[in-house]
């Protein structure tokens, strides 16, 4: 990684370090105005963009791990002891911002010698920091190798979504160890993995904001949150869906148009749909991929190549789910057309493949079983069960 004050520096730093590269300005929260780079002509246009760069305040710039995991980790520490609130496994690979992307807790795809790992790591780091209190790490894991993204010694928005998961108030314990007290005085001295699982999944804005591209990336835009529960992972998936409306069908059309890098990834992905009964519409491109990948796939018209096309389907209520990944951040114009419409035809939509896979997974659970609501002491006092 490094920092750059001109395009050119930005140049030598990406050559450096190999494409794609994370760029981001050095003062800003929330991911403003950070980007996934994929090569020279689009760093030279964001390096000139409106981007204030002076030497006390360079552009960042970072190689990016590609299909990579990306986990959220909260912990307690009293100075002597740490003790892990929660490992959060994001469903959005990453890349997403965190405060975007769905989480689970307990992890669902994770070796125990990740975890093993993460954990290690977490609790060297607040004994190297002196941390008191609470403290959130993000990394990355591909494969089995782990990458430490950053760590911040203060509470985060996780907090109060760990503290009903695990059936521990957090930031309660917290202030107490802060105002000198111990974890083994307040009880608290192991981490807590759940029976059940817990999904907080973000909540948007893009009702209120007409023409807003509601595509995911290293840039913030959440609002809010909601969180499902469920001694099922996909039903825990679900309810978070409902909490976050629209909800996910379980039955109907599944719409499939990804970007050329997607193209292979989808077609697991659409075949589940298959198997859940669903049937699969595409544009040119992908219905090419999908029927090599030997999946029954109906072609309909892009919005420039006649009617009735995809536009026209979404309106008249003939789709039910959308899988629609953005081909870069400057969209096509249709790409942000087809999204808009299906968020005023309140249809879900998924703009990563990984949260399409959860939603599949999502529906299986609601074709299956039915949908309980227990209170939160139901699961801490019974675990769920």
């Amino acid at each position: 990684n490094g920092s750059a004050i001109s395009t050119d520096d930005a140049i030598a730093i990406a050559n450096k370090v190999g494409y794609p590269v994370l760029v981001r300005p050095s003062f800003v929260l929330g991911g403003r105005a950070m980007e996934l780079v994929y090569n020279e002509g689009d760093l030279r246009r964001y390096m000139g963009s409106a981007i204030e760069v002076t030497p006390d305040r360079p552009v960042l710039i970072d190689r990016f791990l590609e299909d990579a995991v990306e986990v959220d980790v909260d912990c307690i520490s009293d100075g002597e002891t740490t003790v892990i609130g929660a490992i959060m496994e994001h469903i959005e690979e990453a890349g997403i911002h965190s405060g975007d992307s769905a989480c689970v807790i307990p992890t669902f795809s994770l070796s125990q010698k990740v975890l093993d790992e993460i954990s290690l790591a977490t609790r060297a780091m607040a004994r190297e920091l002196n941390v008191r209190g609470l403290m959130n790490v993000q990394f990355a894991v591909k494969g089995e190798d782990v990458y430490v993204l950053e760590v911040n010694p203060r509470a985060s928005r996780t907090v109060p979504f760990v503290s009903k998961a695990i059936g521990v108030p957090l930031a309660k314990l917290a202030a107490k160890v802060m105002a000198g007290g111990s974890l083994r005085e307040l009880g608290f001295t192991r981490e807590i993995v759940p029976k059940h699982f817990s999904v907080k999944e973000a909540v948007f804005p893009f009702l209120r904001y007409e023409g807003l591209d509601i595509s995911l990336g290293p840039e913030m835009k959440s609002t809010g949150e909601v969180m499902g529960m469920d001694v099922d992972l996909g039903l825990a998936y679900a309810k978070s869906q409902m909490a976050a409306p629209p909800p996910l069908p379980k039955k109907g059309k599944v719409f499939v148009s990804v970007k050329d890098t997607d193209k292979e990834a989808v077609i697991p992905v659409a075949r589940e749909f298959v198997k859940l009964g669903f049937e699969i519409i595409s544009t040119s491109g992908t219905a090419k991929a999908l029927s090599k990948g030997k999946i029954k796939v109906t072609k309909v018209f892009k919005i420039h190549e006649g009617r009735p096309n995809v536009l026209d389907r979404i309106k008249n209520g003939d789709i039910n789910f959308i899988i629609n990944t953005p081909s870069g951040k400057i969209p096509r114009e249709h790409e942000v057309v087809i999204r808009n419409a299906a968020l005023a035809a309140k249809i879900p939509i998924m703009t990563t493949v990984r949260a399409a896979l959860a939603s599949a997974n999502g529906i299986r659970s609601l074709q299956k079983r039915k949908v309980q609501v227990r209170s939160l002491q139901e699961y801490h006092c019974s675990g769920g069960l």
